[in-house]
């Protein structure tokens, strides 16, 4: 696999206009107006009505890079947008190849047959979430947060941006993760699953891997475990199908536990696909050993509901976890950090991910694992009537 990276320095613009700006990507409107002082913090006195008024616009945002031949040389080159939000339009050398409208999901699309040899440029068309909701409002009304702008529930994006009784209504847009080119040949890895089957003294992992093969080769799949000793516990299979299962004894595990009823030890997970001695593609994950479920019994108030954790039952104790910046491009692993050992100082165990904002980065999770942190996961569908 070959990877161009398309992060970093980028020009904007509102649609309708000749001014270009210098922008960061990943990033958002917002802030590249603000990083420009082209808009004031939205966070003082009543700038948020100001900064309103500008979501109400289309924006730009382009680019330039170079293609060698090796990228162009690879079976399949694909566009992968890690997050955008939320309405836009996707052009490759003036070719539309992707429109997307959900900030909640990843975009891939395969380009290869748009890029030249040397320069390309990429351009992104952002349509304004604000009209949308409104004019879609108008033509089938349905019911949201009182505190929120109507018609948001008609949009697949963070519903917090919209306004909350607890937060103003900043509704950004951009590029708001990660984004790259990619080459592969012959087959790559399109999913990986881990589940854990605990007996006594030991614990199974069943990695489910999905391939994607368009070549019809033979290929191997090698999965590797990296205990907190630092032993290495390995298992490989033939990929003859498009799914395959590889199960991998752990003797003596470390389980994890919650914070302040034991350790947190977390096992690196690698899975390869190879086609003879060549790796096509790998993925890398780190997990903590434990049975987690919900315990809910008839007694004598009538049924209980309670986590047990490696057969433990515990007694809860956190708080509602909303996203911590309206602007996300000031969101980073180093302020999450400072806010979980907070949370930790605090004799949290447990953070409920509230269904109005998004869903948060990977490091968000590996921290709660590497803090003790049990993480209760809602669907992105908070306080809102939805269309079907």
């Amino acid at each position: 696999m070959l990877v161009l990276d398309l992060n970093g320095k980028w020009r904007m613009k509102r649609a309708g206009t000749e001014e270009w700006i210098d922008a960061l990507v990943p990033g958002s409107v917002y802030n590249d107006l603000m990083l420009q002082g082209k808009m004031p913090d939205p966070f003082y006195r009543d700038n948020e009505y100001e900064a309103l008024d500008l979501s109400g616009f289309d924006y730009i945002y382009e680019r330039e890079f170079t293609i060698d031949e090796g990228m162009l040389g690879h079976d399949s080159v694909v566009l992968l947008c890690e997050g955008l939000d939320t309405l836009c339009d996707v052009y490759i050398n003036d070719t539309m190849v992707l429109s997307a409208s959900n900030m909640h999901r990843i975009y891939e699309t395969d380009i290869k047959d748009f890029l030249i040899a040397g320069c390309n440029r990429i351009r992104v068309y952002f349509h304004s979430p604000v009209r949308y909701c409104t004019e879609k409002q108008k033509e089938y009304p349905l019911i949201n947060s009182n505190d929120a702008l109507p018609g948001i529930s008609h949009l697949r994006k963070a519903h917090y941006m919209f306004g909350w009784d607890w937060g103003p209504k900043l509704p950004d847009m951009g590029i708001w993760r990660s984004i790259s080119i990619r080459g592969y040949d012959f087959a790559r890895i399109d999913d990986v699953y881990i589940t854990q089957i605990h007996g006594d003294n030991e614990v199974t992992l069943n990695v489910r891997v999905r391939i994607r093969n368009w070549s019809g080769i033979t290929s191997q799949i090698k999965a590797s475990v990296t205990s907190p000793d630092n032993s290495v516990i390995a298992a490989a299979s033939e990929a003859r199908s498009d799914e395959e299962y590889i199960m991998i004894p752990i003797k003596n595990p470390r389980l994890w536990w919650p914070n302040n009823l034991g350790d947190q030890p977390l096992y690196n997970v690698r899975v390869d696909l190879y086609h003879g001695d060549r790796l096509l593609d790998a993925c890398s994950y780190r997990i903590g050993l434990r049975t987690l479920v919900v315990k809910r019994e008839r007694d004598q108030w009538g049924e209980s509901f309670m986590f047990e954790v490696n057969g433990t039952a515990i007694f809860a104790m956190g708080a509602n976890y909303i996203p911590e910046d309206n602007i996300l491009a000031r969101c980073s692993r180093e302020k999450t950090e400072k806010l979980i050992k907070s949370c930790v100082k605090a004799n949290y165990n447990l953070i409920r991910v509230w269904g109005g904002g998004y869903y948060p980065d990977d490091y968000f999770y590996d921290l709660c694992d590497e803090y003790g942190i049990i993480v209760w996961q809602d669907l992105m569908f908070s306080c809102c009537v939805y269309s079907s």
